[in-house]
């Protein structure tokens, strides 16, 4: 079922929903946000790799930078860092193009590969915009980590794909019924940009009125 534009939300909150839910809805529905130095480093490293302007031809590789991307199934837009052509016999044919040419998604991330795998969900989202639009296969792509300065490679697998689409389906549902959840404080909230308009720690406090009570009630 494909959904209305006007109902697309946007495929950068997919990597906000799997590290927090709480952040994507304070973000995504609540219009919330705060910098941090990992933010910042990041919107930089972006800035440089979002130029649409930028396509370079280097042998059988075409690379296309700040490409916009949809799915309607999905119900998102957004805009990959860059996505590389590669000559291919089982490829697609391009606009002012001979042959034909397989897509590659290259998504651009600063410090290291993650322990979870937040990264490469937001990539396979782009390669399943990038079949839904091109009438393709993208069966992998890559993230470019600023701190090893190397690639990783990503294989799409039906795991990684229904982890995707169940993501996405979820944030619909919270997003039309604009509730943003509950937190569940761990480690991970000291490096969250919003942990200030967050306040994990009284989240995870008892409820003032359970405090009332129990003081109102008083030793035995």
């Amino acid at each position: 079922m494909n959904r209305p534009e006007e109902d697309w939300l946007l495929l950068s909150g997919l990597q906000h929903f799997a590290f927090c839910r709480r952040q994507w809805a304070l973000i995504h529905i609540e219009h919330q946000w705060a910098e941090n130095f990992r933010t910042v480093d990041g919107h930089l490293m972006h800035e440089r790799v979002h130029d649409q302007e930028f396509r370079e031809s280097r042998g059988n590789c075409l690379t296309v930078r700040g490409l916009a991307i949809h799915s309607a199934q999905l119900g998102i837009s957004g805009q990959c860092d860059a996505v590389e052509f590669h000559r291919d016999p089982d490829g697609i044919s391009l606009r002012d193009r001979e042959g034909l040419w397989q897509p590659y998604p290259v998504e651009y991330k600063r410090g290291k590969p993650k322990e979870d795998n937040v990264d490469e969900l937001q990539l396979c989202a782009q390669a399943m915009c990038l079949e839904e639009m091109l009438c393709c296969t993208v069966p992998e792509g890559a993230l470019y980590y600023g701190e090893p300065r190397r690639r990783t490679v990503v294989p799409f697998t039906l795991e990684l794909r229904q982890q995707v689409q169940d993501s996405l389906t979820e944030m619909h549902q919270l997003y039309q019924r604009r509730y943003t959840p509950k937190v569940k404080p761990s480690k991970a909230c000291s490096a969250c940009s919003l942990k200030d308009l967050c306040l994990p720690k009284l989240m995870s406090r008892k409820k003032v009125a359970d405090y009332l009570s129990a003081a109102m009630e008083g030793p035995e």
